[in-house]
């Protein structure tokens, strides 16, 4: 008995963790054309985070590290307006699971540190049945202006996903539809009046041997119809094929529903989508292949006037993952380019317990593994560079323009004085720009365009004789990111960021063939803005 005290006493130390810790309006959303908008039509670009709570215990993870109001608060001043917050779809339908305690499942798992680490965090959660937890986190949520997507994303709690996992598809062992129809009608009937939740996603990357385009439209449809019978409010949000990575089926073939403007499609990328791609080709051409297929499986969507939501990427926070770090920065641009609604997984530094592990550490996680900092702040403030809407419709949009994004940092290209030099900094404070039709980049609203010099000079300048090449920029490469000019005395250069992060010109590198090179410091892509800039 002593022992049992002493390693309760020990678990307990060890979870009590520190650290130092604009209201979501114009609920509930609805659709316009391809953006998600508020209910005076304001554009509101989802910038989330996944909060996994779909696992053995079937709680939201790191409740035994920090209380969950610090956890919602965290979130938000992280810069991220929403959480993509998951659930298996046996807490609907399984009341004996529902109305377990949340202390009975981890001890049903051996999670005695867990347990005491609730207990110490989150005193009011932990003899509460699992359902009421749930519904306590979305409160929490609501509470710190974060909006809540609920995702359906596998039937019986544990670590997804696997073609062969018997959650993949109608018809699996563990996936009735009529089951599935019924657990999703419940939780819209839930958290109907709950404003903060905004959306249901039905069902998390259908997927195995069974996943076909004509049982896709069958059920998807029938449960886009529960879901907006039992709660009009939310967003109905429906995946795709293949891990979540095919909506080409859309092309010719759009759903029938007998609702409107509540509609929304979601889309997964991730560098392993791809295997043994990106650490073994050229990143340019890599990423403009990849980018390009993209496209034709999900990116036409916003084309045809639908809203597109990346309810998954991610990427190794350590920064030692090489598939990872080029994938990232053709994400970036991507995101940048269509302006996309995503969640990033995840917000999770560490489990419970995932796939026979206690305690494990997520190196995909934004916090570190005890929720208290973090885990890299510069990926972060990447991320900040796509948290804001560049278009959309808004009180303060302005006529179109361009900004100049840089990927890598997640920055824009703006003036230090009136006259240059440029640098990168904060794309609300970006330049604007015209692209026109002769190549050239012109400040909007003035005669002034950017020009290259001698070679051997490295800045560009801002000038206003813009009819020789030095004031032609092309974008070339397979990713079409390079902005490429020829210098004055005919050198071929690139754009491109020094130490400093201001921008330069070098020679061109990394345009085809190497596949050890790195261009992502040249890459630079042109991004359509309306939205007014801070002067």
């Amino acid at each position: 008995m002593g022992k049992v005290i002493l390693l309760s006493f020990v678990a307990l130390v060890a979870v009590l963790v520190t650290c130092q810790t604009k209201p979501v309006v114009g609920l509930p959303l609805s659709t316009n054309s391809r953006w998600i908008v508020d209910e005076r039509g304001q554009r509101v670009k989802l910038a989330c985070l996944n909060w996994v709570s779909h696992t053995n215990t079937v709680l939201a993870e790191g409740l035994n590290k920090q209380p969950v109001d610090v956890i919602s608060k965290r979130i938000r001043s992280m810069g991220f307006n929403c959480v993509r917050l998951t659930w298996p779809l046996d807490l609907a339908t399984n009341d004996s699971l529902a109305s377990l305690t949340v202390r009975k499942s981890l001890q049903n798992l051996g999670l005695i540190e867990s347990i005491a680490g609730i207990e110490a965090n989150n005193p009011s959660i932990i003899d509460l049945p699992l359902i009421k937890a749930f519904q306590a986190v979305v409160t929490s949520l609501g509470d710190n202006n974060v909006m809540a997507i609920l995702d359906n994303h596998l039937t019986k709690p544990g670590w997804c996903c696997s073609r062969t996992d018997g959650n993949g598809f109608f018809g699996d062992i563990y996936f009735d539809p009529n089951v599935w129809i019924k657990g999703l009608t419940h939780m819209a009937t839930l958290f109907n009046g709950v404003t903060n939740v905004v959306g249901m996603s039905l069902r998390n990357e259908l997927r195995g041997a069974r996943e076909n385009v004509d049982d896709w439209y069958k059920y998807m449809q029938r449960g886009a119809e529960a879901v907006h019978a039992a709660n009009p409010n939310v967003l109905t949000i429906l995946s795709g094929l293949n891990f979540d990575h095919d909506l080409s089926f859309l092309h010719n073939k759009q759903v029938n529903l007998t609702y409107t403007g509540k509609l929304v499609f979601e889309g997964h990328w991730y560098s392993f989508t791809d295997p043994n791609t990106w650490d073994t080709g050229n990143v340019n051409d890599v990423c403009g292949r990849l980018t390009k297929n993209m496209m034709n499986l999900q990116g036409f969507l916003v084309g045809q006037g639908w809203p597109l939501f990346m309810s998954e990427f991610g990427w190794d926070g350590r920064g030692t993952d090489l598939s990872d770090n080029r994938y990232i920065n053709c994400f970036m641009a991507y995101a940048a380019e269509l302006d996309l609604d995503w969640a990033l997984w995840e917000l999770a530094g560490s489990y419970y317990y995932r796939s026979g592990v206690i305690g494990l550490n997520e190196v995909y996680g934004i916090l570190d593994y005890n929720w208290c900092h973090t885990r890299n702040p510069s990926f972060l403030k990447k991320l900040s560079g796509i948290q804001s809407p560049f278009q959309g419709p808004s009180a303060s949009e302005t006529t179109p323009y361009k900004v100049i994004f840089h990927p890598l940092t997640g920055q824009c290209v703006l003036r230090k004085t009136p006259l240059g030099p440029l640098t990168l900094g904060p794309c609300n404070e970006s330049e604007a720009w015209n692209y026109t039709p002769e190549n050239n980049l012109r400040l909007k609203g003035t005669y002034f365009c950017l020009q290259t010099q001698e070679f051997g000079k490295p800045l560009p300048r801002l000038g206003v004789l813009c009819l020789g090449p030095n004031s032609k920029w092309d974008m070339i490469s397979d990713s079409k990111m390079h902005l490429s000019s020829t210098t004055i005395d005919g050198s071929v250069v690139c754009l491109d960021v020094d130490s400093n992060n201001n921008i330069v010109t070098n020679t061109c590198k990394c345009l085809s063939g190497d596949a050890k090179c790195e261009p992502a410091s040249q890459w630079f892509k042109l991004v359509d803005s309306t939205r007014s800039l801070i002067r």
